[in-house]
């Protein structure tokens, strides 16, 4: 029997009428042992994390990392400086958190399984088998699991309250980062060593096309009207634009040096350059990078926090 309680983990409080605020964007820098706050397009501060910080993740007014080397997730706050650090036997790389941030998702690269873990006390609350070295992954907003299972060349999706797999769908080489439109009726999958992407129909967990998306695509963000999808493209220094209605190349923007991670807020991109120890910041509207910002070594993965309310006073 399922829990009310579980699958209530996955869904926002309903704060309809208050002021949205501009969202966050964090930055993990793993050989810096750093994430850095983004907001308003500026570096507003930095916190360090001991660690390797690998990816990073954020439900509830929390920030979550990976350390894929050190067997831990830290959990810190919006200021990113950590509350609590909890052990973890596998080697956690891909992370998700539920909107409450109560409930974590780890994926096991070396373990091939996915753990759904307390975000209290690192308590294994389910695990579930996936295909070889399970890369990132995505949670939607009904509690559906999607994970990139790099070296079996597929998707494996699964019921995030239940840990049951629904489907095991074939993809390019080697997925790697997964986006889901805004509607969550697409899911897109960047396929590092067939230098393509991958559009899934989440209402059938069929692929419905698979295009050319650049050298080695690393990263995928979808604009939030759902009309372009930005794709990260390492081994060229560049973020293919695509149009999502034809898929077509709609533009090709050059950025610094092995980009990887990247996510859309407040009408530009930021793209986690690895060996340039910087973020781009794209301008959606000329699709023109516009400044570089300097990070800790090591920039890899970025995350937006939930869009905040404005408190009642």
């Amino acid at each position: 029997m399922i829990r009310p309680a579980l699958v209530a983990l996955f869904l926002a409080p309903a704060l309809a009428g208050l002021p949205v605020r501009a969202a966050t964007v964090y930055v993990a820098s793993q050989q810096g042992a750093q994430v850095t706050r983004l907001e308003a397009g500026t570096v507003a501060g930095h916190a360090s994390v001991a660690g390797a910080p690998a990816t990073v993740a954020t439900g509830g007014g929390s920030v979550f990392l990976s350390h894929p080397d050190g067997h831990t997730i830290t959990v810190a706050d919006a200021t990113g400086a950590v509350l609590r650090r909890l052990p973890y036997k596998g080697q956690g790389f891909g992370l998700a958190a539920s909107a409450d941030g109560r409930t974590l998702f780890v994926a096991d690269w070396s373990g091939n399984r996915v753990d759904r873990l307390s975000a209290a006390d690192g308590t294994v609350e389910a695990s579930a088998e996936t295909g070889r070295d399970p890369a990132h992954i995505a949670l939607d907003r009904a509690g559906r699991l999607y994970v990139a299972d790099r070296e079996s060349h597929q998707v494996s999706v699964f019921d995030g309250a239940r840990m049951t797999r629904l489907a095991a769908i074939p993809v390019g080489t080697a997925p790697f980062a997964l986006a889901l439109s805004p509607d969550e009726r697409r899911l897109y999958v960047g396929n590092v060593r067939s230098n393509d992407l991958t559009v899934i129909d989440t209402g059938t967990l069929k692929a419905l096309a698979t295009v050319p998306a650049g050298a080695m695509p690393y990263g995928v963000s979808v604009s939030p009207d759902g009309a372009r999808v930005l794709v990260t493209n390492q081994h060229a220094g560049t973020v293919t634009v695509l149009d999502a209605g034809t898929l077509a190349n709609a533009a090709t923007i050059g950025v610094g040096r092995y980009p990887e991670g990247i996510v859309i807020e407040g009408g530009k991109a930021y793209v986690a350059n690895w060996f340039s120890d910087t973020v781009s910041v794209i301008d959606l509207a000329t699709l023109k990078e516009v400044t570089q910002l300097p990070v800790a070594e090591g920039p890899r993965s970025l995350a937006i926090a939930a869009p905040a309310k404005e408190a009642l006073r």
